[in-house]
């Protein structure tokens, strides 16, 4: 046999066109059966009845010129994005910022260094990702303090009861967050504690945050907790809603996290008592990784209800990014353009929850040690 003959042409076995790639996705997503085939076709026509009228009005016709209300009604056929613009200091800091520009780079270079922290994160093959996290965790809300509050340094002193817009939001929400996840995890071990006081205690504490609603819990943390305090000590009304907020989020993430612990088999725990390993160690090294990688979609769910549960601090007397834009839309200067604030408050509020979830699907894929290799 000659070589010629030795290397023979095999036929092409690669899938076809109808079972892999995008006639494939759409095939199988969305006209599997006649129920989705039906459904499908029920959106795309209310698509073609809508769109074109919401991208005319939103874009097309839209109004952006201008620093007056006046263009826009002249033209009401479009959305008015002016108010946006001229309104834009004040959705995104409140009212102190807005009212003092020159005071705006404080809360621009908190939150921008916030996103430059942020991105490598999220940058898969970023290194010194921990140092990263660390930073974030523990000296971040020291610069945030200080760039925003102010206080120090010679940077003025921020009225915090006139924070607002996107800046009380992402304030009240990152708090909650860094607080409530190790609160959250030290109740969870409590919860399933061989100690009974521990584990009384625990699940009282859970049990009562998660059955009273978040509104009565900012009431009270408004009203009530400066009661508890000896006269002349008080606490600032931004900081009492952080702490309502962590004491209720904190009873969700619990539960999140135990779910996790109950997924473990028991095995693993008896394996590291086999090994000598103490209490501490062997949920900090065996058991904790493993329900947390479990826990994620539940522990970032109740991130993601927690960042649109901001807005009921307006109970409170604080104007989040929601209230705030309704706030702004129903001033004598813009009333009646009560759509346009709640659509940029919306697409904001869209923005870091969509983030969110799609970090939380992007990190279960990269945990998952279980995948198959096909």
């Amino acid at each position: 046999m000659s070589k010629t003959e030795a290397f023979v042409k095999l036929p092409d076995r690669s899938p076809p066109g109808s079972s892999v790639g995008a006639i494939a996705w759409t095939r199988q997503n969305l006209f599997s059966s006649a129920t989705n085939t039906l459904t499908t076709i029920l959106f795309l026509y209310l698509f073609y009845l809508y769109l074109p009228s919401f991208l005319d009005w939103a874009i097309f016709s839209a109004n952006i010129s201008g620093s007056d209300r006046s263009i826009c009604d002249a033209n009401k056929a479009g959305a008015c994005w002016t108010f946006i613009k001229v309104r834009f200091d004040q959705l995104l800091f409140g009212l102190y910022f807005a009212a003092n520009p020159e005071q705006i780079w404080r809360p621009t270079a908190a939150l921008s260094l916030f996103a430059l922290i942020l991105v490598p994160l999220v940058i898969e093959k970023t290194p010194h990702k921990k140092w990263l996290m660390l930073f974030l965790l523990t000296i971040y809300p020291i610069i945030f303090i200080v760039l925003v509050y102010g206080g120090f340094f010679g940077i003025p002193v921020s009225n915090t009861t006139q924070w607002g817009g996107f800046l009380l939001t992402f304030a009240l929400a990152f708090v909650g967050i860094i607080l409530a996840l190790p609160l959250g995890i030290l109740l969870a071990l409590g919860r399933r504690s061989e100690m009974p006081i521990i584990r009384a205690l625990s699940v009282t504490y859970i049990e009562f945050w998660r059955g009273t609603p978040l509104i009565t819990i900012l009431f009270m943390a408004s009203v009530m907790l400066p009661l508890f305090f000896p006269s002349g000590v008080e606490f600032d009304k931004v900081v009492r809603a952080m702490i309502g907020i962590t004491l209720f989020q904190s009873a969700y993430t619990a539960e999140a996290v135990r779910g996790g612990l109950q997924a473990i088999d028991k095995g693993q725990g008896e394996a590291s008592m086999a090994l000598g390993m103490g209490y501490w160690r062997r949920n900090i090294f065996i058991i904790l990784p493993q329900a947390l990688k479990i826990s994620i979609p539940s522990i970032v769910n109740t991130f993601i209800a927690l960042f649109k549960d901001t807005s009921l601090v307006s109970i409170i007397g604080l104007l989040d990014l929601l209230n705030m834009s309704q706030t702004a839309s129903r001033s004598l200067d813009w009333n009646g353009y009560d759509i346009e604030g709640y659509l940029f408050a919306g697409f904001i509020f869209w923005i870091f929850c969509y983030g969110m979830s799609s970090y939380s699907q992007s990190l279960e894929k990269k945990l998952d040690t279980e995948r198959r290799v096909e």
